[in-house]
């Protein structure tokens, strides 16, 4: 397996140095799969997943690999099961689910659906629920933040983020 070195950004992110490319594809196939329990993933939810990926320093290649992905069939259990990130004291929970829950109202439509495979997903990776509620919060006041950035410097917003 081919190892990615996570960009400036990542590692600020997440503190991860590296990842393999299957580690990093497992996460987008999970992020799609939560995602598309409305059934589908909307173009600004997969174009936030392609920005958010390429932030982080994943290659071309494994992003590339999202569109053939088919979520409607997505076994979540499974695809949980792949995430293997060898990272001493890194735990992807907290992570994943806050950004699933950005990637899920990047097209400003954060659908029941969504958010209960968000909640599945949380409890399967062990995330507490009063957790996923602060995340809910913060992506929600990042949400604001950024509206008010785009006002005062008179800008449009990146897609994702």
């Amino acid at each position: 397996m081919a190892e990615i070195r996570v960009s400036s950004f990542g590692r600020r992110q997440t503190g991860l140095g590296a990842v393999t490319d299957e580690a990093a594809a497992a996460y987008g196939r999970i992020l799609l799969a939560i995602v598309g329990a409305d059934g589908e993933v909307t173009e600004p939810e997969f174009d936030w997943l392609v920005a958010h990926q390429r932030s982080f320093g994943v290659p071309e290649h494994v992003i590339d690999g999202y569109a053939a992905f088919d979520h409607r069939s997505a076994d979540l259990d499974s695809l949980l099961d792949a995430l293997d990130v060898d990272v001493d004291g890194w735990r992807p929970g907290p992570t994943l689910i806050y950004h699933a829950i950005q990637m899920a109202g990047a097209d400003g439509d954060y659908a029941d659906a969504e958010r209960a495979k968000v909640n599945v997903a949380a409890r399967r990776l062990g995330v507490p629920d009063d957790v996923v509620a602060v995340l809910h919060h913060m992506v929600t006041a990042e949400t604001a933040l950024d509206a008010m950035r785009t006002v005062l410097f008179h800008t449009a917003p990146a897609p994702g983020g």
